[in-house]
């Protein structure tokens, strides 16, 4: 495969001994992932080993209630290239891999899940990618014979809309498995808004970007965070987030019903006219209740936004940890 063939290359890469050595931070948000951290830390360090960089792996645990934070604190005690940020609560996954990012402070930051599903194989590749000069290096996945119709519609369709309503393009198919440049970090830090969808942030900060396939491979243990509640909620906080498109439609809507009940009147009073029976009050009812679903719709998407703006103005902390084991001290990493 593409990845044992990187990962031999960069193997056999000599590396001037008068460069620095760079520093390389993994991210892992976790909830409830104690079955599946011991052997993702052994896979990474083992992929990563013959890289002259230095490697941490940042585990944030998003609440557990398995025991996961314990099982981190276990590996890091042989271990202390391990790291572990602890939350007050569960905050969310988007929540948790900022929080990873705001306390990573390698040159480049590679963000990816704890399940497995995001194979380690391939952090060679996003390393190659960046070396050549790229500052993001995001993945694609390829979806496996195992994937319903039902999500591979629905999922085109989302992406599909959500390119259609933004000012930016977010990849088919794209992962919060990717790669960043300490620049883009940095700058993906210092957007704060609470409701976040990462996906939508990175190629909106810009740099210079490019994206590689890969192949999910099968969640080792425990299962899926994202049942289709979450996911629902997944691709409102994408379209809501980056587009005002949804409010222009009421718009739209507002005029198209204007239009239909003026077309409608003059149609009443020719029948009226002519001295045919209008119809009666079965049909002023269906019209009401179609139109008056519609405005509670449209009620409904502003009201979104409308939560959304007061969320932001209270300016509360994203998240809080609760303890933090191994990680560098620096202002900049406030959970604000």
């Amino acid at each position: 495969m593409i990845y044992d063939d990187v990962f031999h290359d960069a193997a056999r890469r000599e590396i001037s001994m008068t460069e620095p050595r760079k520093k390389l931070s993994i991210v892992v948000p976790a909830f409830n992932e104690s079955g599946n951290v011991k052997t993702l830390s052994e896979r990474v360090f083992s992929v990563l080993a013959s890289y002259d960089y230095d490697v941490e792996i940042v585990f944030v645990d998003d609440g557990s209630s398995d025991g996961t934070s314990d099982v981190v604190r276990e590996l890091r005690s042989h271990d202390e290239r391990i790291k572990l940020i602890v939350l007050s609560r569960n905050f969310g996954h988007q929540i948790a891999l900022t929080a990873g990012i705001d306390h990573a402070f390698g040159d480049a930051v590679v963000t990816m899940d704890a399940d497995l599903q995001h194979p380690p194989e391939v952090i060679p590749v996003l390393i190659e990618k960046w070396i050549s000069g790229f500052d993001i290096v995001n993945t694609v996945r390829k979806d496996s014979e195992d994937v319903s119709a039902i999500k591979k519609v629905t999922a085109s369709l989302f992406y599909s809309l959500i390119n259609k309503m933004s000012g930016v393009t977010i990849l088919r198919g794209g992962a919060d498995f990717r790669l960043l440049d300490r620049k883009a970090a940095d700058a993906l830090r210092q957007l704060r808004e609470r409701d976040r969808f990462v996906r939508g942030l990175v190629p909106w900060i810009g740099f210079r970007q490019t994206a590689i396939e890969y192949q999910a491979a099968t969640r080792l243990s425990g299962e899926s965070k994202y049942p289709f509640r979450r996911m629902l909620r997944f691709a409102v906080d994408g379209i809501v987030s980056f587009s005002a498109t949804p409010l222009r439609i009421g718009f739209y809507i507002g005029v198209l019903s204007a239009l239909i009940a003026l077309m409608y009147a003059i149609y009443a009073i020719v029948v009226f006219a002519i001295g045919k029976t209008i119809p009666g009050w079965l049909s002023i009812v269906g019209v009401s209740l179609f139109w008056g679903g519609i405005l509670l719709i449209m009620q409904g998407v502003t009201a979104e936004y409308v939560g959304r703006i007061y969320s932001e103005i209270k300016h509360r902390p994203l998240y809080f940890v609760s303890s933090a084991h191994g990680i560098e001290k620096n202002e900049s990493s406030a959970s604000s």
